[in-house]
């Protein structure tokens, strides 16, 4: 509610406290449909990638706006609206089928003609902030993502633990000396953990100086934007190195879906496939370092 101009006090009362276990769940994408009608919206529309949609008490539908069979313009470019709908008045779509983050829930829903009253909107992007603390002004991406990036620097870190306990169990079919005492094996793990704590001293860095500049000037710079970008991106990066160092190590223990090592193997595939984790990034903190001409959206 934080970005809800449009949405008085008492609605978001409603939705974040009067509702018991109130839990919110949206999507990335407008794709659905907001009919302007006397009082509100009618919405109607497929949307996807809802993590959480099915613990959720509320599903914020993200829709462009249809006035009068037209396209509403805000500063020249098609509105977007959130439009909180009750859970009870969507269908959730069995979607998430996938190799790993199976826990996320992050299936589909749709809607089809319902009604959303106009207090019950929130501009995707524009409308005044209701709350002006630190946390409100580091834009919401780089929150995801830097919230992504932990979540890879934990599942690497788990991974490593987990093939610690194994090196020193395991001797590999044809081979005279444990997992540990193998010079490959070493130096492969010394490299994963300088790879780990790197990229956590760098997230954990960059996201003290957001906050920290965030917190006594109440306002984040492009720099610092551009730093939590990189760090949070290298971070799932590292990640992903760590853990696929630890994969090929383990040999063939790992490839059974009962062992540690194969999950995480599945998880952080699939986090290095979200947005925050693409390659491009390093591209546009290059541009933006090199001074050239880039959209700060995606910072």
């Amino acid at each position: 509610a934080t970005y809800a101009a449009r949405m008085p006090r008492d609605i978001a009362r409603l939705i974040w406290i009067d509702t018991p276990r109130s839990i919110v769940a949206n999507t990335p994408l407008p794709t659905a449909q907001a009919i302007v009608v006397p009082g509100g919206y009618r919405v109607t529309g497929r949307q996807g990638f809802s993590t959480g949609c099915r613990h959720a008490a509320w599903l914020a539908a993200r829709a462009q706006v249809l006035e009068n069979g037209q396209l509403r313009l805000q500063d020249g470019q098609p509105e977007q609206l959130y439009l909180f709908v009750p859970a009870a008045e969507a269908e959730l779509l069995d979607t998430w089928h996938v190799r790993g983050m199976r826990g996320t829930g992050t299936y589909h829903f749709s809607v089809k003609d319902v009604f959303v009253p106009a207090e019950r909107t929130v501009l995707q992007t524009g409308a005044p902030l209701l709350e002006t603390g630190p946390l409100f002004q580091i834009p919401r991406t780089l929150l995801f993502g830097s919230g992504d990036a932990a979540v890879a620097l934990g599942v690497a870190r788990s991974c490593l633990a987990e093939f610690f306990e194994l090196a020193g169990a395991k001797t590999p079919r044809a081979m005279q000396a444990t997992l540990r005492d193998q010079p490959m094996v070493q130096a492969a793990i010394g490299r994963a953990e300088a790879d780990l704590r790197s990229g956590r001293a760098f997230l954990t860095e960059a996201v003290r100086e957001i906050w920290t500049d965030a917190t006594s000037t109440g306002a984040t710079t492009q720099d610092q934007r551009a730093i939590l970008r990189l760090a949070a991106t290298h971070a799932i990066r590292l990640g992903v190195q760590v853990v696929d160092t630890v994969y090929n190590a383990a040999g063939v223990t790992a490839i059974y879906e009962g062992n540690l090592m194969q999950r995480h193997f599945q998880d952080i595939h699939v986090i290095s496939q979200h947005l925050q984790g693409r390659l491009s990034h390093y591209e546009l903190v290059g541009q933006y370092w090199l001074g050239l001409k880039i959209d700060p959206t995606r910072l």
